[in-house]
């Protein structure tokens, strides 16, 4: 998604282990030496350590495709929650070790790994079992595991093994029980967090080897993902993935460190929490509607009426107030009164305020009440309810100006400052301003704001031309196509085909999509997928459909 816009090959912080992003740092360097030496030299044990995410599975990987000695047969067990006989035949499974007969006693399946281990070091080859996550061993498979090392010559063990895991393995392997087989380790790592400095060449480095041609994150930015992060690779992979998508929704091309901030925020729940916010949580969304709405009237009182709360709102909101005593929902006459207006809150103070009450359900029915459509909140997931109505879902993440293309009514997803996730709905843009519905209320912000708070995260409703969301693409045909032949010449003569009554998808149509989407600033693929259909329903101006450049009215 955010590739392109920064001019990547790939996603740079992907948390999928790969040998080409590996960097190497001065720990990093040393416990791959560590493992080197464990398949270079023979017997014993090699115990590699490290927190979780440090990075030890893509050394393994590095090992196993760049170090691995040609005359090394290997056999690796990454899921080591098995029983002593799960375990051996898992082992001469990844040798294609054949076992004839008795497959199910653990003396057949020692006897045939001898007898393989044997041959093969008759014929100068090495075996040599790495274990992942070898924390998960129970003490049965671990005693299995030194059993293992007796398979010997007279001049060597037969078995080179590694073992790789978490701080844990080295508690485990302490245990007295265990002392035996910690008395055969030959070679003890345990790998540390990146330093700030390392941080920093870190995330340079993943950027460099994805493309980029230029700095993306700032000094801050990078100060502060070690600060976050505490150096664990993984970490800083995923908030420094969160801060590229967070960028792209702002349409800015530097990260820094407010970004990385809300980006660790949003990912860590509440890594910044403050220690009083969730006892005050109950109280404050009790009273934060009615906070949100008299901060804004007393803002507005002087210049224009306060767009009333919707009907519909959740009943949480008004719990404290019998549904009969319930005001009508009308907009508030402006007060004759010189005062001036008191300081609006912030959209921050005003997410944390209404906590409660911007909840997905309460968010789905504002959302759809711009559509004249009552939400129900009883099990049927709310695109099936879309759906019954005419209406498709489409959800996905994007940038601000992607959005205003799609030109309709969003749910958004915004992060507050304590971390906590807030499900609101983007309602109208005024150029630098915008309107939100937070729990209910409709409030107006600086779309700078929004952008700070918002990853690219957004549900929003459309009509497809049938009733049913279909990418249409070369070889689709039917009632579709004759559709999309007819919007988009209707739209702009550029946009005709010489065959406007086919409804086949032939290689013209998709040449036009392709001069539609670029002139339009979209994905330009060819395809008259979900995004493309709803700018060409935007340009036809459908009666009936909310858009964000008219703002919506409260719900009678």
């Amino acid at each position: 998604m955010y590739t392109s816009f920064f001019g990547l090959n790939e996603k740079p912080f992907s948390i999928t282990p790969d040998p080409r992003y590996l960097f190497m740092s001065e720990r990093h360097g040393e416990a791959l030496a560590h493992l080197v030496y464990g398949v270079t030299e023979s017997g014993g044990f090699v115990q590699l350590t490290g927190e979780v995410g440090t990075g030890k599975t893509t050394l393994v990987r590095t090992l196993l495709l760049n170090r691995m000695p040609d005359n090394a047969d290997v056999a690796v067990v990454m899921n080591p929650q098995l029983s002593v006989l799960e375990f051996l035949a898992t082992i001469c499974e990844e040798l294609h070790i054949d076992v004839p007969h008795n497959r199910g006693s653990i003396k057949a399946l020692t006897d045939a790994l001898n007898r393989h281990l044997l041959k093969t070091h008759a014929e100068g080859r090495r075996t040599i079992l790495i274990v992942d996550e070898a924390q998960n061993l129970s003490p049965a498979v671990l005693e299995q595991v030194r059993l293992l090392t007796n398979l010997e010559t007279a001049k060597q063990k037969l078995l080179q093994i590694i073992l790789i895991g978490q701080p844990e393995l080295r508690d485990l392997l302490a245990r007295n029980d265990l002392r035996q087989l910690a008395q055969r380790i030959t070679g003890r790592y345990h790998l540390e967090p990146l330093t700030a400095e390392e941080t920093a060449h870190y995330i340079e480095h993943r950027l460099k080897v994805a493309g980029a041609l230029g700095e993306v994150f700032d000094h801050g930015a990078k100060k502060e993902t070690f600060r976050l992060s505490e150096g664990v690779p993984r970490l800083i992979n995923v908030i420094c993935d969160r801060a590229l998508l967070g960028a792209y929704s702002r349409e800015s091309r530097r990260v820094d460190r407010g970004l990385i901030r809300r980006a660790a925020a949003e990912v860590r729940g509440q890594l910044q929490r403050s220690p009083w916010l969730r006892p005050a949580a109950i109280a404050a969304a009790v009273i934060g509607v009615a906070i949100i709405a008299a901060s804004i009237w007393s803002v507005n009182r002087q210049q224009k009426p306060l767009p009333a709360l919707v009907a519909d709102a959740p009943a949480e909101a008004v719990a404290a107030e019998p549904a009969d005593e319930m005001p009508d929902a009308a907009p508030i006459e402006p007060a004759a009164t010189s005062e001036l207006p008191e300081a609006q809150p912030t959209l921050n103070e005003q997410l944390q305020l209404a906590g409660d009450l911007t909840n997905r359900a309460a968010a789905l029915t504002t959302l759809f009440g711009a559509w004249g459509l009552d939400y129900s909140n009883d099990g049927q997931s709310a695109c099936a309810q879309a759906s019954e109505a005419g209406l498709a879902c489409l959800y996905q993440r994007g940038s601000w100006a992607g959005l205003g293309q799609m030109d309709r009514p969003a749910l958004l997803t915004l992060v507050d400052n304590s971390g906590e996730s807030h499900d609101v709905v983007l309602t109208a843009v005024h150029g630098a301003t915008a309107e939100l519905s937070i729990g209910g209320v409709f409030v107006t912000h600086p779309v700078e704001s929004i952008t700070d708070a918002w990853f690219g995260q957004y549900l929003l409703l459309w009509r497809p031309p049938n009733g049913k969301s279909v990418s249409l693409g070369p070889n689709s045909r039917g009632a579709d196509v004759l559709w999309l032949r007819e919007s988009l010449a209707s739209i702009d003569e550029r946009f005709a085909t010489r065959s406007p009554l086919s409804d086949v998808y032939d290689t013209e149509l998709e040449q036009v999509v392709r001069t539609f989407q670029q002139a339009h600033r979209l994905s330009v693929d060819g395809v008259a997928g979900q995004q493309t259909q709803i700018v060409i329903n935007s340009l036809l101006a459908i009666d009936g459909t909310p858009r964000l450049r008219t703002p919506m009215l409260a719900q009678d």
